[in-house]
């Protein structure tokens, strides 16, 4: 599956978003250089980033034209256009990497106790993690899977814009210094052993097992300009949309509905909403506080 453009997100120099940074003032001049920037990434080489919302991938760009002390974002298009190997810099930038396991515990633990026992009854499970970053909710989703009986019957697709972000996530190798984090997520999850069962350590990182991996497929696909690839019973689009203004919100919700069985479940971000949902676009509420959806 060919990406072309993922999910806006963050600089390789921060571990957080620009959410926070000070706003500088908007030019004129300086929106005409971010439109034809994000139409030379569209034209050029297919990553289409003109339906985000704007304010936060300014930051992104500007942020990038500092750290490579260039005088305009003109400049920053002439090295996309003409420098081998800076397009995936910019990309790098523009790609969301914010990610945590078991990011709102709350979230895997209804998620356990409302909908797996739905899913007990299907012959085959197939979950789409979409806009993946490296990795971490999936691998939490394959260990909540497994410990509910149900890992050889369930397929997780993983997909993200990010070549360097799959790569990552297919190693299944996290920063030693968050399993402290991710074992209080796991827990507060309804996690059912001792997650130091599910790795091994060195100095630096936390290996997960391979028997993890054995049903997990990596692949590149954009929401964006990508279509549907396969029937889901689950998708998972959790904190993606927020990047999204709201036309392509609509886009996108059109290209989970159409990828989502009859009955099954969508999930979304703690901060999302399904208000641009399209009308025709049909679900119910099964569980409003987590932002749990069920197509009908």
């Amino acid at each position: 599956m060919a990406d072309r453009a993922g999910e806006p997100g963050l600089n390789n120099n921060t571990t957080g978003d620009f959410l926070t940074e000070t706003e500088e003032p908007t030019n004129e001049l300086q929106e005409v250089e971010i439109n034809v920037l994000l139409e030379g990434l569209y034209q050029m080489y297919g990553y289409d980033f003109r339906g985000y919302v704007r304010a936060s991938l300014r930051r992104r760009i500007l942020n990038r034209m500092k750290a490579e002390r260039l005088p305009t974002i003109t400049a920053l298009l002439e090295k996309v256009l003409h420098e081998k190997g800076y397009l995936e810099r910019l990309l790098n930038d523009l790609s969301i990497r914010m990610t945590e396991m078991y990011r709102d515990p709350s979230f895997f633990a209804a998620f356990r106790s409302q909908v797996v026992p739905i899913l007990k009854d299907l012959p085959e499970i197939r979950i789409w993690h979409a806009g993946c970053a490296t990795g971490e909710e999936v691998y939490s989703m394959a260990i909540l899977m497994m410990e509910e009986g149900l890992a050889k019957k369930t397929k997780i697709y993983a997909t993200d814009m990010n070549e360097k972000a799959l790569l990552a996530a297919k190693e299944g190798a996290f920063p030693l210094k968050k399993m402290q984090q991710y074992t209080k997520n796991y827990l507060k999850a309804g996690g059912k052993k001792a997650f130091s069962e599910y790795y091994t350590t060195d100095h630096q990182y936390a290996y997960f097992h391979p028997s993890l991996e054995e049903n997990l497929f990596f692949a590149q696909h954009n929401l964006v300009t990508d279509g549907s690839f396969n029937e889901f019973h689950v998708i998972l689009c959790r904190n993606v949309m927020i990047y999204f203004d709201n036309v392509l919100q609509q886009q996108v919700h059109h290209l989970i509905h159409s990828s989502l069985a009859e009955g099954g479940f969508v999930g979304f971000g703690s901060k999302e909403s399904i208000l641009f949902v399209p009308k025709s676009l049909k679900y119910e509420e099964f569980n409003s506080q987590e932002k749990i959806y069920r197509k009908i």
